[in-house]
C-alpha cells in the first residue's frame, strides 16, 4: 500500500485508560459501579464531539478512543463516518506492548478503525535492549497493518534522560525547547532505521517553527510525501496548545491535530463534581473542541 494519508485531521483524543481511572476518578480496585460511570465519561466526551460535529466542523475532524471504556463510542463514530482512532498499546506502560497481546489482530479487525493508534515513548539515550525489544513489537505491528492495507498512527515522545536534563540544569522547559526538537529527529530516524514506518506521525508541540519544519520535512522524506505530523497537546494550557497549533499550521507538513485533556478534563471533572449536567459538560467540550480547531485554521475561518 502506499505510505501516508491524505487531508487534515482534527483528532477529539479520549483514549486515556489509566490515567483517567487514577487521575480523574481515584480508582484503585475498580467496582462495576466504576466500570459504569467510566463508560458514562466517555460517552460524555462523545457527546461534545457529536455536537461539534453537528453543528458544523471540517471534513477530518474524528477521534480516538479506547475498546475497554469506549467500545460503543468506537461504533458510533463509525456509523457517523467520521475518522476514528483506536489504541493499540497497554496503558501506561514505559515499554511498548501489545494491550490484549497475540489478539491484537482480531481486536481492529473487529472494530476496524481508520487508524491503529501506538503511544511510545522513545529517546536515543535508551539502552539498546529496550530499543530493540520495542522494535520489534512496533515493526511486527506496522506490517501486519500494512499489510491489510490498514493505517498506522504514531504518537512519539521523547522524554528526557537524566543526562539530557543534567545539561539544561533540570529544567524541563528548556529541555522541551532546545533539546527535544533535534532529539526527536534522531528518535524519527532510529525508528525508520528499525523498520517502523508510521502513516501519520502524532508530535509534541514544538515551539519554534524551524525545528517544526526540520520534523515535518523528515517525516516526509525518501518517498513518503503523504506521510503528514499532526499536534498533541500533552495536556497542556489553552495558550500553550495555541501556541503548538499556531507553530504547525503555517508548516508545510502538518495537517491539524490529535488533541485531549486540554479540551475535555476540566469538563469531565466538572460533570464528576456535580457542578454540570451531562448537556453542559457536552456543550463545554464541543466548544472547546471547536474553538482549537478555529485556532489552527486561522485565516483560513
Amino acid at each position: 500500500m502506499d505510505l501516508g494519508y491524505d487531508g487534515r485531521l482534527f483528532i477529539l483524543a479520549f483514549d486515556h485508560r489509566g490515567s483517567f481511572k487514577s487521575k480523574m476518578f481515584g480508582i484503585t480496585e475498580e467496582t462495576a459501579a466504576d466500570t459504569e460511570r467510566l463508560r458514562a465519561a466517555k460517552r460524555l466526551v462523545w457527546n461534545g464531539f457529536a455536537a461539534a460535529h453537528a453543528a458544523g466542523i471540517p471534513d477530518g475532524a474524528g477521534i480516538l478512543v479506547d475498546e475497554e471504556m469506549g467500545a460503543d463510542v468506537a461504533r458510533d463514530a463509525a456509523t457517523l463516518g467520521v475518522p476514528f482512532a483506536m489504541p493499540v498499546e497497554k496503558s501506561g506502560q514505559n515499554t511498548f506492548d501489545f494491550e490484549y497481546g497475540e489478539e491484537f489482530g482480531a481486536h481492529i479487525e473487529a472494530f476496524d478503525p481508520t487508524f491503529a493508534k501506538v503511544l511510545v515513548r522513545w529517546n536515543p539515550d535508551d539502552p539498546d535492549e529496550t530499543k530493540a525489544l520495542q522494535a520489534g513489537r512496533l515493526s511486527r505491528l506496522g506490517n501486519w497493518l500494512h499489510e491489510r492495507g490498514r493505517l498506522f498512527l504514531f504518537e512519539l515522545l521523547v522524554p528526557a534522560s537524566e543526562r539530557q536534563l543534567m545539561l539544561v540544569g533540570g529544567d524541563t522547559g528548556a529541555y522541551d525547547t532546545r533539546l527535544r526538537p533535534v532529539l526527536m529527529l534522531e528518535t524519527i530516524a532510529e525508528l525508520r532505521d528499525a523498520g517502523i514506518e508510521p502513516d501519520v506521525w502524532k508530535i509534541e508541540g514544538i515551539d519554534d517553527s524551524t525545528s517544526c519544519a526540520l520534523v515535518a520535512a523528515l517525516a516526509r522524506s525518501g518517498g513518503r510525501d503523504r506521510v503528514p505530523c499532526v499536534v498533541l497537546g500533552r495536556g497542556a494550557d489553552e495558550s500553550r496548545v495555541d501556541h503548538w497549533l499556531r507553530i504547525g499550521a503555517g508548516v508545510s507538513g502538518f495537517e491539524g491535530f490529535a488533541i485531549g485533556r486540554s479540551i475535555w478534563w476540566d469538563a469531565v471533572a466538572a460533570w464528576r463534581d456535580g457542578e454540570l449536567d451531562d448537556a453542559a459538560a457536552a456543550d463545554r467540550i464541543a466548544a472547546n473542541y471547536r474553538r482549537f480547531i478555529e485556532v489552527y485554521l486561522g485565516d483560513e475561518r
